[in-house]
């Protein structure tokens, strides 16, 4: 019986055959879930999802094509929406 021999770029769920999938970035995925838990009303969980929003949001650099003023936007709405939870009067 033969065994098979890979090389690195041959092997089945090997780093250098990882193709990225085109999707939304992880920054709209965590704002996703921040929304979701709002509707929910888990307030405990969208706001550790907005910590990590604004860390990702403060440490990263701009790549071309971002725009980084709508991520603030976004970030700020989201603070928004979690004070008017947390205060309906």
């Amino acid at each position: 019986m033969m065994s098979e021999q890979f090389l690195d770029e041959e092997r089945p769920g090997s780093a250098t055959n990882f193709v990225p999938r085109q999707t939304r970035r992880l920054t709209d995925k965590i704002l996703l879930a921040f929304h979701q838990a709002c509707d929910q009303r888990d307030l405990e969980v969208a706001e550790e999802l907005l910590r990590v929003l604004e860390m990702m949001v403060s440490r990263r650099e701009v790549a071309p094509g971002q725009n980084r003023r709508k991520s603030l936007e976004s970030l700020v709405a989201a603070h928004e929406r979690l004070w008017y939870l947390r205060h309906p009067d």
